[in-house]
């Protein structure tokens, strides 16, 4: 309390800062620019994920029990074809030791390495070796789609707290769908939400929100309370974030992962617009489709 002014309250703390948002270079922007600014996005690494679930209560079954894990990632809005370098860069917050790599020296590298011209990424092998040289990781590339022993290791690497990389074709809400590659884009995924019959897992490491008591939350470090076989899960959903949103979005897995594997070629408007973009040898089928960059903090030595 101020000597000068007795009996004032203290000043408030200053408002948390804004999401950070690559703005745009011209006068116009795109509408998801326009939706973010003045927005915050809902921090903590449950609460919007319980926001989403209470939303769709009545979708999930109640014969089951929930279990969520997740790390918040930080939001930042995309300018331009750069889903693929801002996931990255969300993701990439969750590794240790953090190193602040601006956005913009994340594309000056991608563009100085050969892996993009406009922003694009339309490479997984060239995301993960993006991602080792910018963050000091260990990237791991996972191929042959998302399903059977690389769903178990995806799923387990999110709830050991580690980020994924995930391409996919995306819908006009943000979600996953099926346009052949014509809508490639990035997201991060950063936690996980299972349903596994009753009795199949340790409750003295797990708790229930008060508000919503029929998930139970897990902290990430927990990861070995489920045996992650795809037998012994119902259901599955991936908590994820990508470039034209603050907001987290649920996807069930099948759903990501059947737009992850029909990734095949580049839209024809943007093929033909004149405009230079890198792609790998067997375009867009072979540098996407099936295919996860998993982000590993290295051990410390």
């Amino acid at each position: 309390m101020s000597a000068d002014h007795p009996g004032r309250p203290p000043a408030p703390p200053p408002p948390p800062p804004p999401p950070r948002v690559a703005h745009a270079s011209g006068p116009k922007k795109k509408l998801y620019q326009a939706l973010a600014e003045g927005k915050a996005p809902v921090e903590g690494d449950h609460k919007e994920a319980l926001l989403l679930l209470k939303q769709r209560d009545g979708d999930y079954r109640k014969d089951l029990q929930w279990v969520l894990f997740n790390r918040y990632v930080p939001s930042m809005i995309q300018d331009g074809p750069q889903c693929g370098l801002v996931a990255l860069w969300m993701g990439a917050q969750l590794l240790w030791p953090p190193r602040d790599v601006p956005l913009e020296a994340v594309v000056q590298r991608a563009r100085a390495s050969g892996y993009t011209a406009q922003g694009e990424m339309f490479s997984a092998r060239d995301m993960a070796l993006l991602a080792e040289e910018l963050y000091g990781c260990e990237a791991e590339l996972l191929k042959g789609g998302m399903d059977g022993d690389n769903a178990r290791l995806m799923l387990k690497h999110l709830a050991h707290g580690q980020p994924a990389l995930v391409p996919y074709d995306e819908d006009f809400n943000h979600e996953p769908c099926q346009r052949c590659g014509h809508r490639a884009h990035w997201a991060v995924a950063s936690g996980v939400l299972v349903g596994v019959s009753f009795g199949t897992l340790d409750n003295k490491k797990v708790w229930s929100d008060p508000t919503l008591p029929w998930v139970l939350l897990a902290r990430h470090g927990d990861a070995d309370l489920l045996s992650w076989s795809l037998d012994s899960m119902q259901e599955v959903y991936v908590l994820a974030k990508q470039g034209k949103s603050l907001r987290y979005q649920l996807w069930h897995l099948e759903t990501v992962a059947q737009s992850n594997a029909q990734l095949r070629e580049l839209d024809p408007h943007r093929a033909n617009d004149g405009t230079h973009y890198v792609l790998p040898p067997g375009g867009v089928e072979e540098g996407l489709a099936g295919k996860v960059v998993l982000l590993h903090t290295r051990a410390k030595t």
